[in-house]
């Protein structure tokens, strides 16, 4: 037993050095073989005559339409490989020759096998960098997402594209899942029903599940109210209703408001009615605590409580009702003042900026805007606004080049360097150098998804600020001359996460074109293979109209070629004696 164990080390180390070993002799045996085929070409030159072979052959008995159809195909060839290695480089952001390398060749000359971990993320300078944390790459729900009925649907039959992708639904069910419905399902058949709604793919049939969820509601609600209002007291069975309302009958319509409302205005109407519902039941549970039982936890009803509000919230502010959807986010975040995860405050600052109150817009941003919080492109960029809408109007190019910039503009201009580094997918949008779409569901910050998001709903505020925009587009790609390598090194922010790419391009759907920061340069093959065909397709064209004068190129060519091998073995035969040469050849 003692020698399996002891002889269990030893066989690992025997297997790494014999690897190391073969890759350090691959490189020697190829510039041995290398040698060897150079020696025996010198060898055999002038026995079988292969300069007069070659000439008579490829210059002299082949005719000039065998040299067009050659060219031709290797430009046809390499124009088709062109064409792959483009669409895998937009599609992928990689080159599939070089990825085919990397993965399959470099062990075998001796490289670091490359794993999907470090691939993907390397420096600029070439080193792998190690794989970005979870919270650079973690999803965010939207805080201003669009109703699915009322706005996402109407797209879909207006454009017949679908605006949002699979995997985004995805996360919306299982946020939907972990924060209304409970996990103790074999009480409650309605949170069965519910969760099979949230993961259905179908509209429709989670629609009908929602209805299928009232449905039995209704009949529980029966069965407390003639069953046990004899055995318990009025007040006590009217809290347990109300509690079962809230817990099994809100979510329903919260669904329904979501997804079969094809108008803000029935969309707010349903949440209101899953607020009548819910709103007596949560703060009747407040005083009975022993009735969760039968409604899970508090957590689960505050989420759900929170959700209605701030959707309705957000009903009144696309209906106009701005003052009213400002006091209704207000009191949400001063009752709730814990849930500062949900983003809320993101919600208010928009709608300050439609009613123009950009003191309380800074008051909110006094709070939010610290160091120790986590930030987003609508604080950074807002932080950003205030300060450009200070000097805008009197902003000009020119004059600031001859004068200097003054204080305020300096601070204004230091503030978009802020904000462009912290997402610099942001101004292309504002700016409308690219369109814009709807945004997702769910966002990820500092990536081109957060981007859409921002831009979709703030661009109306910076178009009302006179100047803003002008400033903007003349001093924000001074923030890349400030962050010469950010995936390496960041100046107020941490290096830009290497993985918003891949992220974005789920969350976005396939007809948006996803900005990629930083720009990554073309692949040398697709260079490679773009200039090989462009040439071949020149010398084919050539050979079909010119044939006389491409015969003549060709013969100089070739000359030319070969004239670095023939003084080679000129100096050979000066070294070694003639002898020596004829004996060789004769063996």
């Amino acid at each position: 037993m003692e020698d399996s164990t002891g002889s269990n080390p030893q066989s690992p180390g025997f297997t790494e050095k014999l690897k190391s070993w073969l890759s350090w002799s691959w490189t020697y045996v190829c510039f041995l073989w290398f040698g060897m085929v150079l020696i025996m070409l010198y060898v055999l030159w002038s026995p079988l005559k292969l300069q007069e072979t070659l000439t008579s052959v490829f210059l002299n008995t082949l005719t000039p339409k065998f040299y067009v159809a050659l060219t031709g195909t290797s430009s046809l060839i390499s124009g088709l490989i062109l064409i792959f290695e483009w669409w895998y480089f937009r599609k992928y952001g990689t080159s599939f020759i070089e990825q085919v390398s990397v993965s399959h060749l470099r062990p075998l000359l001796g490289g670091v096998e490359s794993s999907s971990t470090t691939g993907l993320f390397s420096s600029v300078n070439g080193d792998a960098e190690p794989r970005p944390s979870v919270s650079e790459c973690k999803v965010w729900r939207n805080p201003l997402n669009l109703f699915r009925g009322a706005e996402y649907n109407r797209y879909t039959w207006v454009t017949g594209k679908e605006p949002l992708t699979y995997y985004d639904m995805n996360l919306s069910a299982q946020d939907h899942q972990t924060f209304f419905t409970g996990d103790t399902q074999q009480l409650r058949p309605e949170d069965a029903v519910m969760q099979k709604a949230w993961r259905e793919r179908n509209p429709q049939a989670r629609i009908r599940a929602a209805y299928q969820a009232i449905e039995i509601n209704h009949h529980k609600y029966k069965y407390f109210l003639v069953h046990y209002k004899k055995q318990l007291g009025l007040l006590f069975i009217n809290t347990l209703i109300s509690c079962v309302h809230l817990c099994r009958c809100a979510a329903a319509y919260v669904l329904l408001a979501e997804e079969e409302a094809t108008t803000i205005t029935e969309a707010e109407r349903l949440f209101k009615k899953a607020l009548s519902i819910g709103k007596d039941g949560f703060y009747s549970t407040k005083k009975a605590h022993e009735i969760f039982s039968l409604c899970n936890t508090a957590g689960k009803d505050i989420n759900l409580l929170v959700y209605i509000k701030r959707r309705l919230a957000m009903c009144a502010r696309k209906l106009g009702r701005i003052k009213e959807a400002v006091k209704m986010m207000r009191d949400l975040m001063k009752e709730f003042p814990l849930l500062g995860m949900l983003n809320i405050h993101e919600n208010l600052l928009e709608a300050l900026l439609e009613l123009q109150a950009y003191a309380d817009v800074q008051a909110v941003l006094a709070k939010y805007d610290d160091i120790s919080l986590p930030k987003s492109a609508t604080i950074c960029y807002t932080s950003a606004l205030l300060k450009a809408r200070a000097v805008s109007d009197k902003f000009s190019p020119e004059a600031a080049s001859r004068r200097g910039l003054s204080t305020a503009e300096m601070n204004a201009v230091e503030a978009i360097h802020r904000a462009v580094e912290f997402n610099p997918h942001v101004p292309k949008y504002l700016l409308e150098m690219k369109s814009l779409i709807l945004p997702p569901e769910h966002i990820l910050k500092r990536g081109d998804s957060e981007a859409v998001a921002y831009a979709f709903f703030h661009l109306q505020h910076w178009k009302r600020a006179e100047g803003a925009l002008n400033l903007l587009h003349c001093t924000w790609e001074g923030t890349f001359r400030i962050i010469p390598y950010p995936l390496e090194k960041g100046h107020l922010f941490y290096p830009y996460p290497g993985c918003t790419e891949t992220a974005d391009r789920e969350l976005l759907p396939s007809f948006h074109e996803v900005s990629v920061y930083p720009k990554k340069e073309l692949p040398f093959f697709i260079l490679f293979t773009a200039g090989l065909c462009s040439f071949t397709a020149m010398l084919a064209m050539l050979t079909h109209q010119f044939p006389e004068l491409m015969g003549v190129f060709a013969k100089a060519f070739f000359s030319t070629l070969f004239a670095p091998l023939g003084f080679f073995a000129d100096k050979m035969e000066s070294f070694m004696p003639s002898s020596f040469w004829h004996q060789l050849t004769r063996i």
